[in-house]
């Protein structure tokens, strides 16, 4: 019962970690200020964690998975590399808009992660980069992308896809959805073999 009660304080802790870390950066946020942003004794915080770092191992943990997971089906799917690429773009996209502040925290603070932790999540990043790197080689195999270097081409999309979470308003005129159609087809262009005339 009490571990049940205590798992919403817990995400009430990560949502206000989320904040204060994007926003003031994580050496720039105290304990005091997790604690006064979520109306509690500072010691009552270590009911919940052991130290700040969990906080944001969590935070970055949790944001690695959720791009996983949104773009492991789409690689393992039977579709053309190009639809594929397409969707993975979409999907991280998706991933971005509705989880903005976590993916900034994740690309912005992993070097304030111990060393352990450190070398975890950038073999969960690899991973994810290497979703993206096979299926530009897939469609360099099969003859559907022009000759290309697929880790350079997966680390040109993922920057691009990177950078839109410091940028991206939701109230903006364009959608998550269309930046992903505009960033998909940039690319897209530049590697789709044309049939010669």
């Amino acid at each position: 019962m009490a571990q049940a009660q205590a798992r919403p304080r817990h995400e009430e802790l990560l949502a206000a970690a989320v904040r204060l870390f994007r926003h003031r950066g994580y050496h720039d946020t105290s304990m005091q200020d997790l604690a006064e942003a979520v109306g509690m004794q500072r010691g009552s915080l270590y009911h919940y964690i052991e130290a700040k770092e969990d906080l944001l191992w969590e935070i970055m943990d949790r944001a690695m998975h959720r791009l996983l997971d949104a773009v492991k089906p789409v690689a393992a799917s039977r579709a053309p590399a190009s639809e594929k690429l397409r969707r993975a773009i979409e999907a991280h996209l998706a991933v971005a808009a509705q989880h903005r502040d976590e993916l900034v925290v994740l690309h912005v603070e992993l070097k304030s992660l111990s060393e352990e932790r450190r070398q975890r999540l950038l073999a969960l990043r690899d991973r994810y980069e290497g979703l993206f790197r096979a299926m530009v080689a897939e469609g360099v195999q099969t003859g559907e992308f022009r000759p290309a270097d697929p880790k350079t081409v997966g680390l040109a999309v993922l920057g691009a896809c990177n950078w839109f979470t410091t940028w991206f308003r939701p109230e903006g005129p364009l959608s998550a959805s269309d930046f992903a159609r505009a960033f998909a087809d940039l690319f897209l262009e530049g590697l789709v073999r044309t049939p010669h005339r």
